[in-house]
C-alpha cells in the first residue's frame, strides 16, 4: 500500500476531470463506512466503563482501581490522537486505520479472558491505542470525502461514535449481567468487521493520494499577518475552552446522573441507565442534524445556541419529575451535541492543511477532559451532595457565550482560503 505524499511537497494535479471531481464530490459509500467503524470502535471504548461492575466483582478491585482503569483509556487516546494526527499531517499513512482496529481486536479478546488486574490494565491501554490511531485518520479520510459539504460529512462521521457512546448504558443489562466479562468476547465481532471496512477505506485513501489528492495547507513562503496569527490562536483557545465546558457537563451527566435518579427516586440501575441512553442517544441524533445546520446558519451561531440553549434545561434538571427528567435529557443531549462536529469542522478551518493534528486534539481533549472532570466532579458529589453539584453544573454551558468572541463564518473562510 502505498503512502509516500508527502504533505509539504508540492502535489501534481489530479490526473482526469473524473479525478478532479473526486476532490469536490462528496464519497458518501466512504462516509457511511468510516461512520459505521467509529460506531464500532466506541461501542468497544464504552464497553470499558460498561465492564467496571462486573471486574469489581470478579476481581476484588478497588473503587481506585476502576479509577484508574478510566484514566488510562481516556489518557491513552487523548495523549496519542494529535501525537498520530500530526506524524499523518506531515506523511499520511492509510495503513493506521486496519492496524489500529487491529489493537483494539487485541484489546477486547484479552479484556474477555484477563484474570488479573495487570492484564486487564493493558487490554485498556490496547483499545484506547487503537481508538487513537482510528480517530485522526478517520476525521482525515471524512475531509477527504466531504467534497464542498464539510459539515455534513463531520456530521456522518461523528453520529457513528456518539451512537455507539450511547450503548454503554445499555450493555451492562444487555451483555455483562447475563454473561459476565466473557460476554465482551461477542465485541471482537465488531472489530474484525472494522479491520474489514478499515482494509476497504484504507485502499480509497491510498488510491487518492496516489492521484494527487493533498490537503490544503497555507503556502510556506507566505507570511501571515501577526494580528491575524494572534486571532487564530485565540479564537483555538476558546474553541478548546466550550469543548473542555461541554466535556464536564456531559462527564456530569454520563457519569453521575444514574446515581442521582436512584438516590432521589428510588430507581434501580438498570432503570437509570435507560435515563443516560436517552441523552446519549438524542445527542448522536443532535450530532448528525448539527453539521447541516452549521452550513445553513453558520458554525459560531450553532456552538452559540447549542450551549446557550442547554443552560435552562441543566438549570431545571435536578428539580423535576421523573417525566420531566427524561424530556429534559433528551432535549438538552440533543441541543449540546449538536455542536460536536462543528468544533471539528471549525478547528479544521482554524488550522487548513493540519486536519490530523487539530481532529486529534479536539477529540482528544474531549475524551481526556471528560474523563478528568468525571474524576473531580466525583471528588465534589463525595465532598458535598449530589443536588449541589448538578446544580453548578448547570451553569457550566453558560461559559458558552464566550463564543461570541469567535470569528464568524466569513473570517473563518477568509483565513482558510489563504
Amino acid at each position: 500500500m502505498n503512502t509516500n505524499v508527502s504533505q509539504d511537497s508540492p502535489a501534481p494535479a489530479l490526473k482526469t476531470p473524473v479525478q478532479r471531481d473526486q476532490q469536490q464530490a462528496t464519497i458518501y459509500r466512504i462516509l457511511l463506512a468510516v461512520s459505521f467503524v467509529h460506531l464500532f470502535n466506541d461501542s468497544i471504548q464504552a464497553l470499558i466503563p460498561a465492564m467496571f461492575p462486573t471486574l469489581r466483582d470478579n476481581l476484588l478491585l478497588s473503587f481506585t482501581q476502576i479509577g484508574w482503569l478510566a484514566f488510562a483509556l481516556n489518557m491513552t487516546s487523548s495523549l496519542i490522537q494529535p501525537v498520530i494526527g500530526f506524524a499523518a499531517d506531515r506523511k499520511p499513512r492509510p495503513i493506521l486505520l486496519p492496524l489500529g482496529m487491529c489493537c483494539t481486536f487485541a484489546g477486547v479478546l484479552l479484556l474477555a479472558f484477563a484474570d488479573s488486574y495487570a492484564l486487564v490494565i493493558f487490554s485498556v491501554i490496547l483499545v484506547g491505542f487503537g481508538s487513537a490511531a482510528f480517530h485522526p485518520e478517520g476525521m482525515r479520510v471524512a475531509h477527504m470525502a466531504a467534497g464542498q459539504r464539510k459539515g455534513l460529512s463531520q456530521s456522518i462521521f461523528q453520529v457513528g461514535g456518539n451512537a455507539g457512546q450511547s450503548l454503554g448504558p445499555l450493555l451492562i443489562n444487555w451483555v455483562f449481567i447475563p454473561f459476565g466479562q466473557i460476554g465482551a468476547l461477542g465485541f471482537t465481532v465488531f472489530a474484525a468487521a472494522g479491520i474489514a471496512v478499515q482494509t476497504y477505506v484504507a485502499k480509497w485513501y491510498s488510491g487518492m493520494l496516489n492521484a494527487g489528492y493533498t490537503f490544503r495547507k497555507k503556502s510556506s513562503g507566505g507570511v501571515i499577518d501577526p494580528a491575524q496569527r494572534k486571532a487564530i490562536v485565540t479564537a483555538a483557545v476558546i474553541l478548546v475552552f466550550i469543548v473542555f465546558v461541554r466535556s464536564w457537563y456531559g462527564a456530569s451527566i454520563g457519569g453521575y446522573y444514574a446515581f442521582y435518579l436512584m438516590d432521589h427516586y428510588g430507581m434501580k440501575l438498570e432503570n437509570a441507565q435507560i435515563y443516560i441512553f436517552m441523552y446519549l442517544a438524542a445527542g448522536a441524533v443532535g450530532t448528525f442534524f448539527g453539521g447541516p445546520l452549521a452550513d445553513r446558519f453558520g458554525r459560531r451561531n450553532l456552538i452559540l445556541v447549542s450551549m446557550l440553549g442547554t443552560v435552562p434545561l441543566a438549570l431545571a434538571l435536578p428539580f423535576v419529575s421523573q417525566f420531566w427528567a427524561a424530556v429534559l435529557l433528551i432535549i438538552s443531549g440533543f441541543v449540546l451535541l449538536s455542536s460536536f462536529s462543528v468544533t471539528v469542522v471549525y478547528a479544521q478551518m482554524l488550522f487548513p492543511g493540519n486536519i490530523g493534528t487539530v481532529s486529534g486534539l479536539i477529540t482528544g481533549l474531549a475524551f481526556g477532559l471528560g474523563g478528568i472532570g468525571s474524576l473531580i466532579i466525583g471528588r465534589l458529589i463525595d465532598h458535598f451532595d449530589i443536588t449541589s453539584v448538578f446544580v453548578a453544573c448547570g451553569f457550566l454551558p453558560l461559559l458558552g457565550l464566550l463564543a461570541l468572541l469567535l470569528p464568524g463564518d466569513r473570517q473563518l473562510e477568509k483565513w482558510s482560503a489563504e
